[in-house]
C-alpha cells in the first residue's frame, strides 16, 4: 500500500490491524519505504510483545555468471535498524528450522547431509546441527575461502569448514545413480 498523504505526519495515520502480533521479514521484491514504515509502527505499538522475525540474513543472492542481487538480509537489516532491535532468524544458520523438521520427521543427524553453496548459512547450520556437510562451489563461496577457514585456529572460523565439497551439484549425479 502507498503511504497515506504527502507528509510524515500523514504516514502514521494509516490504520493498524489490532490482531498483528509479529512482523515477518522475508524476500520481497516489492519492499518499499511504506512497508518499512508500517513494520516500524507495528513494532513500536506492540513493543516486545510484537515479534520481529526474519527468514534469513543472506546479504546477497548469487546469479549465474557471478552476478548477484541483494538478499533478504538487507531487508531484515533495514527493519532492525528502524526498530533498533534484532530480529529472530528462523532460517539458516539458526537451527530452529532444522529442529522443527527433525522433530516432525525423526531425522537422524548422523545419516543426514546438508548440501549448500554458502559457508555462513548452509555449512554453519549443518555443522551446528551435527550433520555431514557438502559445499557446492557454484554459489557465493570459493575454495580459497574454505582453505582460509580450515587453516585458522579460530573455532568460529573452523565451524564454517565443510566435510566435503564439489564443483557443482551435478557432480553428485553419477553417485546418486548407483
Amino acid at each position: 500500500a502507498a503511504l497515506p498523504g504527502p507528509a510524515p505526519a500523514d504516514w502514521v495515520q494509516a490504520p493498524l490491524d489490532p490482531a498483528v502480533r509479529a512482523v515477518l521479514v522475508g524476500f520481497d521484491e516489492h519492499f518499499s519505504y511504506a512497508k518499512l514504515c508500517q513494520a516500524l509502527r507495528y513494532l513500536l505499538r506492540g513493543g516486545t510483545d510484537c515479534l520481529l522475525v526474519g527468514t534469513n540474513r543472506d546479504h546477497r543472492l548469487p546469479l549465474e555468471g557471478g552476478a548477484g542481487i541483494p538478499g533478504t538480509g538487507c531487508l531484515v537489516k533495514a527493519v532492525e535498524t528502524a526498530a533498533q532491535r534484532e530480529a529472530f532468524i528462523v532460517g539458516k544458520p539458526n537451527r530452529f528450522m532444522f529442529d522443527c523438521v527433525a522433530s516432525e520427521f525423526q531425522v537422524d543427524p548422523a545419516r543426514t547431509i546438508m548440501v549448500g553453496d554458502r559457508l555462513d548459512t548452509d555449512i554453519l547450520m549443518g555443522n551446528d546441527c551435527g550433520l555431514t556437510t557438502l559445499l557446492t562451489l557454484t554459489g557465493v563461496t570459493a575454495l580459497d575461502e574454505v582453505r582460509g577457514h580450515q587453516d585458522s585456529d579460530c573455532p568460529a572460523r573452523r565451524s564454517l569448514v565443510p566435510d566435503f565439497y564439489v564443483d557443482s551439484i551435478a557432480d553428485l549425479l553419477p553417485v546418486l545413480g548407483e
